[in-house]
């Protein structure tokens, strides 16, 4: 039996049908109205209607980043999409669709594709970090999600990576996800394009050729190994190196860590200085065993992936 996956993103609303093996049969992608509450919840339902059609569904399973209630009824708090404040989403999602709905954090779906399906399929305790507009976080312990006491364990991107650092769109000042996701990497490339500092004159070219440096520019530099954006990149995977060695590690001794996320698409210009750090951080080094880090098999469709799978599991 098929299910939809749902992964509702601060630019765009993608959806998929997904079969029992992982496998995405159709797929639609349109922009987020992500101002105005009443027309996302109708573009949602847009979405599931144009996906299902004659296919013989069991659920739809819907990713969004944010805080969930634990029984996944309500979005407590969900800073970047329509200003969701202890929002009963699940009951009006399905008010705009026949099948029944199954809410859960983005992080925590792809996570969950990635275990099922992907990089973690042979361990049974992993942890996933999503490196995109923010640092999302899931946990897999014993082969099952960990979930918490209030429905809001996982959410990695918000441990102390600084202290007084920057604000948090969560209120708290140096977050990790503050320095250590996609949005924190295009304000760092902008600060230095802006600059007279020799390593910022590439992407000071590429920003005057639209007017604005985009994401899309920043990675086109690393990518050329600039100095400058590649300098941004590894600092940007010291700050995940570290809190992988010296706070997940420890408290989670997980067998696996797998990055995935859009900014991971860069691969090694990633990974390597995320592993430099960790080995680093990580305590009794040489005398424990130690995790392996991996890039993630999904790139942008881990959530949808994973919200399918999770629903099918719930409506089975």
């Amino acid at each position: 039996m098929h299910a939809v996956g749902i992964d509702i993103g601060g630019t765009k609303i993608a959806g998929a049908l997904v079969d029992a093996s992982g496998a995405i049969l159709k797929e639609l992608r349109i922009p987020s109205p992500i101002d105005d509450s009443n027309q996302m919840i109708e573009a949602i339902g847009s979405v599931i209607d144009q996906l299902t059609g004659q296919s013989q569904i069991i659920g739809v399973g819907v990713a969004a980043a944010g805080f969930l209630s634990v029984d996944r009824e309500i979005m407590y708090h969900a800073p970047n999409i329509a200003a969701w404040r202890n929002e009963p989403l699940k009951s009006r999602i399905e008010s705009k669709t026949s099948y029944p709905v199954l809410l859960e954090n983005d992080a925590n779906a792809a996570g969950w594709a990635e275990f099922r399906f992907g990089a973690g399929r042979d361990v049974q305790s992993m942890i996933m970090l999503t490196i995109g507009t923010g640092v999302g976080g899931a946990i897999i312990s014993e082969g099952r999600l960990l979930k918490g006491g209030f429905g809001i364990g996982g959410e990695l991107g918000h441990i102390l990576s600084v202290p007084g650092g920057r604000v948090c769109g969560c209120g708290l000042q140096g977050c990790l996800e503050t320095y250590a996701s996609g949005t924190a990497l295009l304000l760092a490339a902008r600060k230095l394009a802006s600059s007279d500092l020799p390593n910022g004159r590439r992407l000071k070219e590429l920003a005057a050729s639209e007017g604005e440096l985009s994401g899309e520019m920043v990675y086109q530099a690393i990518l050329e190994n600039d100095p400058g954006a590649s300098e941004l990149i590894a600092e940007l995977g010291s700050h995940l190196g570290t809190a992988l060695g010296s706070v997940f590690v420890p408290v989670l001794d997980p067998e696996l860590a797998v990055i995935g996320g859009g900014v991971s698409a860069v691969g090694d210009k990633l990974m390597d200085p995320i592993r430099q750090s960790f080995e680093k951080s990580m305590p009794a080094k040489g005398y424990r065993p130690e995790l392996k880090v991996v890039k993630a098999t999904f790139l942008n469709q881990a959530g949808l992936i994973g919200a399918a799978d999770l629903a099918r599991q719930a409506f089975a």
